[in-house]
């Protein structure tokens, strides 16, 4: 049985590796706001149960195992964000929190209730994938759609990040997940993107915001 900690520290190099090709352990201990010392002892422990491969000065990166482990938390985190949303009626900008603390139950059986009262869900509230009951988790062609050029049309599929407060600016964009957005104008100076939803409204939205928004790449 891994405990909490180790079960964040999996998780937070998981995301950190799906982002950059190269994941060092300052950049591990900025995600997670821990002194080096403290997370340099928690490498070598997850390196120690074969979790992790971890020599020094070079980059982290999980194991097979490691990778799995890591999966069947986020599969719980997502369950619990689903069924937050679908059952309980709560709002996606409400969920995040709550899930990171459900996540660490140490029950198979409850995680798999959910997934049975849910019918099997493949994506969260946020349109990430919902990995399998080993950790599986499929592949997307997700792009930013602060990478995408003028003129085209693309699907809001997912979001990048599950902060309340990037959500909330979600919100106040009228946007959802589904929306067809075309990139009408991107400016030089601030990398902001002008978009019409739908093809009925034009928003504005800042390079940040558009940044974390990801679209359908096909």
């Amino acid at each position: 049985m891994m405990t909490l900690t180790e079960e964040n520290y999996l998780k937070a190099i998981f995301h950190l590796s799906s982002e950059r090709q190269d994941v060092s352990v300052l950049d591990l201990a900025n995600s997670l706001d821990i002194k080096m010392p403290t997370v340099n002892s928690m490498v070598k422990k997850l390196a120690a149960k074969g979790l992790l491969i971890y020599e020094k000065y070079r980059p982290l990166s999980l194991t097979e195992a490691g990778r799995l482990e890591a999966g069947v938390i986020i599969r719980k985190h997502r369950l619990v964000e689903m069924f937050l949303v679908e059952k309980m009626g709560f709002q996606w900008d409400e969920v995040h929190e709550i899930a990171e603390q459900i996540e660490h139950i140490d029950s198979t059986i409850f995680f798999d209730r959910i997934n049975d009262l849910l019918h099997s869900p493949k994506f969260d509230p946020h349109g990430s994938p919902i990995p399998d009951q080993e950790g599986r988790i499929a592949n997307t062609a997700y792009m930013k759609l602060s990478d995408g050029k003028i003129d085209k049309d693309y699907i809001f599929t997912s979001v990048a990040i599950s902060q309340s407060s990037f959500l909330k600016q979600i919100n106040r964009h009228g946007l959802k997940l589904g929306d067809r957005l075309k990139i009408n104008e991107i400016l030089d100076f601030d990398k902001s993107i002008v978009v019409t939803i739908n093809n009925q409204y034009i928003e504005n939205l800042s390079g940040m915001v558009a940044g974390n928004i990801l679209v359908d790449a096909n």
